[in-house]
C-alpha cells in the first residue's frame, strides 16, 4: 500500500469488469496493492479463480455476462453487497472482431457494441446509487487508441471505443454534483491475449507498432496499474471527463 494517503484506497471497494485477465487484471492488481477490496467479474469461473490468486488483500470473483442487462446490474449489486459498499467501477470488459466493414453481420456489430459500450453504461447506471450512498465514487472506463484513430479492420470496435469517450464526458458532467468522477483510459498497444491474436490476424502489425511507439516496446498489463490507482484515488478528485492515453507515446505521433 502506498504511504501517500492521496493515493491510498484503504477502505474502498472496487469492481473491475473483465478483471480476470489482461488490462483488467493489471488494473485490479494496482487497486488491490493500494488497499482496495476488489471484485473481479468475468464469464469464465476458472479464469476468475486463477486471477484471484494474484490479488492482494480482500478479493472476490463474480461470474457474469455484461452483455445481459439483468446480469450486469446484478453483478454490480452483488459486488456492493459482498464488499459492503462500492466506491470504484472499472469498465474494462470488451471484445473485438476484426473484419472489413462490409463483411460484418449486424449481430457481430451489436455483440461488440453491447460488450464494450452498452455494458459500461448499464454498469455505471447500476453503480450510481451505491456511489451516492458512499458519498461519491470513481468510474474509469477503458477506451483505446481506436477512440482517436481509425483502422480498416475495427469498425464496431472503434465505434464502441469512441463512444466510451463521449459516454465518459456525459457522465462526468451529469454526476460531478454527486462527487462522482468519471474518466477514461486509452491504452495503446498492450501485450494481451487480444493483441496477440491481432498480430496473427494483421501482417506486419508488430513491426509497425514498434516503429511508431517512442517507448520502443509494447505495453504490458501492469503499465495500467498506476493510472488505475491515480484515477480511483483522492489524488484525482479534481479530474473528471478526461481521456488519458497510456500508450508509450504512440498517440503523440499524430
Amino acid at each position: 500500500m502506498s504511504n501517500n494517503s492521496s493515493f491510498s484506497l484503504a477502505g474502498k471497494a472496487a469492481l473491475v469488469t473483465g478483471g480476470n485477465g489482461g488490462i483488467g487484471l493489471g488494473m485490479a492488481k494496482g487497486l488491490a496493492r493500494a488497499g482496495a477490496a476488489v471484485a473481479i467479474a468475468g464469464r469464465n469461473a476458472g479464469k476468475n479463480a486463477a486471477a484471484l490468486k494474484q490479488l492482494e488483500g480482500k478479493a472476490i470473483a463474480i461470474v457474469a455476462d455484461v452483455c445481459d442487462e439483468a446480469a450486469c446490474r446484478a453483478m454490480v449489486n452483488e459486488a456492493a453487497e459482498r464488499l459492503g459498499r462500492l466506491d470504484i467501477l472499472v469498465n474494462n470488459a470488451g471484445i473485438n472482431i476484426r473484419k472489413a466493414p462490409q463483411d460484418y453481420t449486424l449481430e457481430e456489430w451489436r455483440r461488440v457494441l453491447d460488450s464494450n459500450l452498452t455494458s459500461a453504461f448499464v454498469a455505471a447506471q447500476a453503480a450510481y446509487a451505491h456511489m451516492g450512498r458512499a458519498g461519491g465514487g470513481k468510474i474509469v472506463s477503458v477506451g483505446s487508441m481506436m477512440s482517436l484513430f481509425g483502422a480498416s479492420f475495427v469498425a464496431p470496435y472503434g465505434a464502441s471505443k469512441g463512444g466510451i469517450v463521449q459516454l465518459t464526458k456525459a457522465l462526468a458532467t451529469a454526476w460531478a454534483k454527486d462527487n462522482i468522477q468519471v474518466n477514461a483510459v486509452l491504452p495503446g498497444w498492450i501485450d494481451t491475449d487480444l493483441t496477440r491474436q491481432a498480430r496473427k490476424d494483421v501482417p506486419g502489425l508488430h513491426e509497425r507498432v514498434l516503429a511508431r511507439t517512442p517507448a520502443g516496446r509494447w505495453g504490458n498489463a501492469e503499465d495500467l496499474a498506476g493510472i488505475a490507482v491515480f484515477l480511483c484515488s483522492p489524488a484525482s478528485d479534481f479530474i473528471t471527463g478526461a481521456a488519458i492515453p497510456v500508450d508509450g507515446g504512440y498517440s503523440v505521433q499524430g
